[in-house]
């Protein structure tokens, strides 16, 4: 194998599949892009036995040829050389040579043979969206994936297509993420969930352009087809929770927020936090005015700030963090916060629409 590309295309792709390589592995190929070279170009592949990542490079193949290259020798190398074109060889012993300029790396690849199949499944088309749209909505809710294996299913994120609806929801036992678009191409009614890494990657992946991408579904995997990269995912299976069940109907209280003050303030408030000394942060709504305590084993603190309340004053504690993930992921000025008890889930929405729904349990707070 022999090929001469522009520099800055091949480390564009090697950063691109290398979402995909696994980090540590007994099977050393798996820890590599594979090079595919053809007379037309070059396909590199990178699979970690979950997700697939594939993307076609522009470049002059003088010999064709398979092998596996380590994809953070070949990164580091790459990013180091400084002229704008580099060639790589690849003997039939595997010895391969990096050259860019005067700058020249030696090392032994790996065979193809020794590279998984990447299967790609054939699949049904079941929409399609801007890559922009699908970013947003995956950067909604993927905060709310759970990090836990408890529940395999809730490591992922449920797509439901329903009539011209496309709503995306990840839930994780303490809170409940929901965003919508009415904006994409729908084929037909389905819903499918896709593990929680694939749409970190995907949503990296996608920009922040106006491209389109194009999702298949099979019966136990996706493919995601954005740009220059194929995105080739296992599909998550087991019982979602059934989220319209878990939200609260209607609401005693009800505030309109300023985002930004409210995120600060609880960041104030959070301070004494710590790893050592964790405490839940109390939110006491009355007379247009909210009030945020915090009291640890190391000190307490005080914040207050106006906001328009509705309804009846409540009292209610809350994980910082949570609360904090989702007006960070709002993305708007104003919110507005449903409550329907000191022990219901408050809900968090946009003043107008329902482009999105957040959920927070609170947390029990003692008396002080």
């Amino acid at each position: 194998m022999k090929i001469s590309c522009e520099r800055s295309a091949l480390l564009e792709a090697i950063n691109g599949v290398s979402r995909a390589v696994s980090a540590k592995s007994t099977l050393a190929a798996l820890e590599g892009i594979l090079f595919k070279c053809r007379e037309d170009g070059v396909l590199l592949t990178a699979f970690d036995l979950e997700i697939g990542i594939m993307t076609e490079l522009e470049a002059e193949v003088e010999e064709s040829g398979e092998i596996v290259l380590n994809a953070r020798f070949l990164g580091d190398m790459v990013r180091r050389i400084e002229s704008e074109r580099v060639e790589i060889e690849a003997k039939s012993d595997f010895k391969t040579t990096v050259k860019g300029g005067i700058t020249v790396f030696n090392f032994i690849g790996i065979p193809a043979a020794d590279f998984p199949e990447l299967p790609v499944p054939d699949t049904d088309n079941t929409l399609s969206i801007k890559a922009s749209l699908l970013k947003e909505l995956i950067n909604k809710t993927i905060y709310a994936v759970s990090p836990s294996d408890q529940r395999p299913v809730h490591t992922g994120s449920k797509f439901i297509i329903e009539g011209d609806e496309l709503t995306v929801v990840s839930v994780d036992g303490y809170r409940l993420a929901v965003a919508r678009c009415r904006g994409a191409s729908l084929m037909e009614n389905k819903s499918f969930i896709v593990p929680g890494k694939t749409l970190s990657e995907i949503a990296k992946l996608a920009g922040d352009g106006e491209n389109e991408v194009t999702v298949g579904t099979a019966r136990r995997s996706a493919v995601f087809r954005l740009g220059s990269y194929t995105v080739v995912t296992r599909l998550l299976e087991g019982d979602f929770l059934d989220y319209r069940k878990a939200v609260p109907k209607g609401y005693t209280t009800k505030v309109k927020i300023g985002v930004k003050e409210f995120y600060d303030a609880i960041e104030r408030v959070s301070l004494i936090i710590t790893d050592r000394f964790k405490s839940p942060v109390r939110l006491i709504f009355g007379e247009g005015k909210l009030t945020i305590t915090c009291v640890t084993g190391i000190a307490s603190s005080y914040d207050e700030m106006d906001c328009e309340i509705e309804g009846e004053g409540i009292e209610m504690g809350f994980n910082n963090r949570y609360l904090l993930d989702a007006l960070r992921n709002s993305g708007l000025e104003e919110v507005v916060l449903e409550i329907s008890g000191a022990s219901s889930p408050m809900k968090i929405v946009p003043p107008e629409g329902d482009d999105f729904l957040f959920l927070v349990l609170p947390v029990r707070i003692k008396n002080e």
